[in-house]
């Protein structure tokens, strides 16, 4: 994944109500459950053996350092999914804030043209702007997609200060070298 994929996903890993399970049988038992009972579709998700998985559901043995960070990262991709499609639906209604460093470059309606520079850049990006944002998310968009879609946002909130300022200026933005989302 890249930069703005990885911020996404970031960013809906942060939502939740409550913590995640501390045993690693419980948290075990919650992938199971969602693969419906099966240890190969469990380990599968983990990148270990099936035996890996059964023997902590035995209570057996304990993962190694590895396999129970593996553990944690698949429980928090599926941990309350209600709760961060809400957030996501309230998100994507008022907009959300982007930090970012990356290099911004521009062409105006006159002609004229800025040579790309890195900025470092935290706004709040208008509903319009976010929701196109989630919908391309959840469809799969690529990276260069998503930049274009948080480019333009940040060209409307951040440089034309929300239209009263540099009208058609032409927002790019290109090397991501980080960002963050924030839904709140």
């Amino acid at each position: 994944m890249g930069a703005i994929q990885d911020a996404f996903a970031r960013a809906r890993e942060k939502v939740s109500t409550r913590a995640i399970p501390a045993k690693v049988e419980t948290r075990l038992a919650f992938l199971m459950k969602r693969e419906k009972g099966a240890t190969k579709a469990v380990a599968a998700r983990l990148g270990v053996s099936q035996r890996t998985v059964q023997r902590p559901l035995k209570g057996t043995h304990r993962p190694n350092a590895q396999t129970a960070a593996a553990l944690e990262r698949e429980v928090r991709k599926d941990w309350q999914p209600k709760v961060k499609e809400r957030a996501e639906a309230k998100a994507a209604g008022q907009g959300f804030t982007v930090a970012t460093r990356a290099r911004f470059g521009f062409r105006s309606a006159a002609g004229s043209s800025d040579d790309g520079r890195i900025r470092l850049i935290t706004q709040h990006i208008a509903p319009e702007h976010a929701g196109e944002a989630f919908r391309a998310y959840r469809a799969g968009a690529t990276e260069d997609e998503l930049q274009e879609i948080i480019a333009a946002g940040l060209g409307q909130s951040y440089f034309r200060d929300g239209g009263r300022r540099a009208a058609g200026l032409d927002v790019h933005m290109t090397e991501v070298d980080h960002m963050d989302v924030d839904y709140g």
